[in-house]
């Protein structure tokens, strides 16, 4: 142990940023630490402490760090780095190990001495506290050479994860919607999550979407109802009907002629339904089974074959599965409890957790299974003679790929039953012995057609290649050319944004845009005011980027609101940088020069799509420096058009609006545009009661006309719009 502890280091603030912000573009945990009296002691220094450490999470040698290569942060440890640093390493890996696998993280002192901001990539904010905590008691430990359960904290924040986190199968449709840079924002704590924004977002839960039809899913739950449609339309399906009691079942099943099926109207994933039966007891044990599971009983003749689950998305065939029954062989010795668990659950594919493409089969939770065993006079609890093959489970798991097998017969029938009951999603369980054939030769039928399917059979089958399913899903929600965005306008700076925010707003209004805005004078949708408190923060302005009768936004950023949550927004059309001035106000977040405010403020041009445009105000001259690093194109203003700046940017073709005989000139390269009457403005604020607080000058005014240009407004609409714009808040 060590002869003297040291103190803990003090997490002083911790701040979820949720968007883009002046370390990434992607959200991050802000950590604010106090080392104290180990701002004294560098890893160097620590006497032991690097071995421990290293011990304990032994992938650290994977970490670049600053190096960039491998090794590298063992490098800096050995070299001597502070604790903030370690503390960074240590958090990201061990949401490696939890399965959040973490890239990201910054370390950075501030001017306050043995203080330090630490960043991290994190994709929920739960988590990524919960990794903190762990890391912190980790590195504590570490320190004072004090015992440390890693695995233990790595569960622990798996958990958090577990809970956290979206399923497979939405997952994989944000992945794929991501891979199409369609931004997402998750809407509940569960698997809603919406596609897009404002009026052009599509949303899904699971594999649901706001195509697949309420009626759709009430005829998919009603499994009687259901094969009467397909029966009507030539689909083959089995025959059957429903039934109330256990003599019922038997009478139907003699009617229909043995093997019969029995199981439940409105069950899912197989719950209660029993293949194969032959007698009167079988079929009456049977029913029993069902109607535990549904709300009704149905008996239906026996297909024989392998189950199949066919996935149609928009009325094509995407994926298939087949199921294989699950076998044990007796050896005169071990129960048929132990069997299973030695020769079937031993499959690294088996678990309890969607990570595992096979479930883990566990004897008493499956009434099914149970009931097939004493159909073979067998219980839990039997010792199977040496060579006895024992049926454990018909068709086991559906999770071997079959996709190239469908035969094109097959692939009509599926996707004629899914637009039959009206779904654009459906999971198709099909029973045939050979799906690679014609049902006609076969005998196969179609059993059920499902709402909502779990993909992980797809994403991730026991054996044959992973489908891309999300792809088809989110190719399926949005065309080919479509991105689900709409106009989203970013204004920061610090004088006279939420006049540039409203000009702006005006003017696409007028350009027939259904306009959500936020910025210091409320929140607006249209022309009229919805809150009247100010609203250039972020959840306001996530508020309208959710909002389905939008269709452009335009939202003021202030620094200060970038610091503390980050952009609403992944990317923007249009973003606008007006000054450099602020910088008073921004001492709780350490920000007290130019060249840090630059990288606060830098933020908003980050975020330009490639498709978009900067707009900056050339009067500035260290905003001229984020022309490089804007995607898009660069649009300049100034009061001045002979300024050197915008002569080189008409130079090379770009585009600049400056003033000229009080009106805005809009110019590219060689062509100049007399455009707005900027004085007539300024002269109406002026004499507005509503005009003191505007802020506004002809810089202002640029600015906005500036705006409007890059998002394609005409000309002779801005000069309109300016002449029309009323500065008076509505109610």
């Amino acid at each position: 142990m060590s002869k003297t502890r040291k103190d803990d280091i003090q997490l002083l603030r911790i701040n979820y940023l949720r968007g883009p912000n002046m370390w990434t573009y992607r959200p991050v945990l802000e950590v604010w630490l106090d080392l104290g009296e180990l701002e004294e002691f560098p890893s160097n220094l620590l006497e032991g402490f690097t071995p421990r450490l290293t011990a304990a999470l032994p992938a650290l040698v994977e970490h670049h760090c600053g190096v960039g290569e491998r090794g590298g942060f063992l490098q800096r440890l050995e070299e001597g780095t502070w604790c903030g640093h370690i503390l960074e390493h240590i958090v990201i890996e061990l949401l490696n190990l939890a399965g959040m696998p973490t890239g990201f993280g910054q370390t950075r002192s501030t001017s306050q001495r043995g203080v330090y901001r630490m960043v991290f990539r994190a994709r929920d904010e739960k988590v990524a506290r919960s990794a903190l905590a762990e890391g912190h008691a980790l590195l504590m430990a570490t320190i004072n050479d004090e015992p440390f359960d890693v695995n233990a904290a790595v569960a622990r924040i798996r958990d958090e994860l577990d809970d956290s986190y979206l399923g497979p199968s939405t997952a994989a449709i944000v992945a794929a919607a991501t891979d199409r840079r369609i931004p997402h924002i998750r809407l509940n704590e569960g698997n809603l999550v919406q596609l897009g924004h404002g009026a052009r977002q599509r949303r899904i839960w699971t594999a649901e979407t706001d195509m697949t039809s309420a009626i759709a899913e009430g005829i998919a739950s009603d499994k009687d109802l259901t094969k009467n449609l397909l029966k009507a339309v030539g689909v083959p399906v089995p025959e059957g009907q429903a039934v109330k009691t256990p003599a019922e079942a038997w009478e139907v099943a003699q009617d229909l002629g043995l093997p019969v099926v029995v199981k439940p109207s409105d069950g899912n994933h197989g719950r209660g339904v029993t293949l194969d039966l032959q007698t009167q007891a079988d079929v009456e044990a049977a029913f029993k089974v069902a109607d535990e599971e549904g709300s009704e009983v149905l008996v239906e003749r026996y297909i024989r074959g392998n189950e199949h689950r066919i996935l149609v998305v928009g009325g094509r065939v995407v994926a298939a599965a087949r199921g294989e029954a699950a076998w044990i062989t007796g050896d005169g010795q071990q129960t048929v409890r132990q069997l299973v668990d030695s020769q079937i659950n031993t499959d690294p594919r088996r678990g309890l957790t969607e990570d595992f493409p096979l479930n883990r089969i566990t004897l008493g939770e499956d009434p099914v299974v149970i009931l097939d065993l004493q159909r073979q006079g067998l219980a839990p609890e039997s010792v199977p003679a040496a060579g006895r093959q024992v049926l454990i489970q018909r068709n086991g798991n559906v999770a071997i790929d079959c996709t190239a097998e469908v035969h094109p017969d097959v692939a009509h029938a599926v996707a004629l039953a899914a637009r039959v009951v009206g779904l654009d999603i459906a999971g198709v369980d099909l029973v045939s012995e050979d799906i690679s054939k014609p049902m006609a030769e076969t005998g196969g039928a179609i059993v059920e057609v499902n709402a909502g399917p779990g993909l992980l059979m797809h994403l991730k089958p026991a054996a044959g290649s992973p489908q891309p399913v999300g792809q088809a899903i989110i190719d399926h929600l949005f065309a080919e050319d479509e991105t689900g965005r709409i106009p989203v306008v970013g204004v920061a700076g610090s004088r006279g944004t939420h006049t540039i925010s409203r000009l702006v707003a005006w003017l696409l209004h007028l350009n027939g845009r259904h306009v959500g805005l936020a910025c210091r004078d409320g929140l607006f949708l249209g022309t009229r005011r919805v809150e009247r408190r100010p609203s250039n923060r972020w959840d306001a302005a996530h508020r309208l980027l959710m909002n389905r009768g939008v269709d452009a936004v335009v939202i003021e950023n202030s620094a200060a609101n970038v610091l503390r949550d980050g952009l609403a927004y992944d990317r923007c059309q249009v973003g606008v940088v007006t000054d450099m001035g602020g910088i008073e106000g921004l001492a709780e977040f350490d920000v007290h020069s130019e060249d840090q405010l630059y990288k606060v403020l830098r933020t908003q041009v980050d975020v330009v799509l490639s498709e978009g445009a900067a707009v900056l105000n050339a009067d500035v001259a260290r905003l001229l420096d984020m022309a490089e690093l804007s995607d898009g194109e660069v649009v300049l203003y100034a009061l001045d058009g002979a300024a050197e700046s915008l002569k080189a940017h008409r130079e090379q073709g770009g585009r600049a609006v400056f003033l000229q005989g009080g009106a805005a000139v809009l110019a590219q390269g060689h062509s100049e545009t007399v455009g707005a009457n900027v004085d007539a403005l300024l002269r109406r604020f002026a004499a507005s009661p509503a005009g003191a607080g505007a802020e506004v000058d002809a810089a202002t005014v640029l600015a906005a006309v500036a705006t409007a240009w890059a998002l394609g407004i005409p000309p002779e609409l801005i000069s309109a719009g300016l002449d029309t714009f009323v500065l008076e808040l509505q109610a």
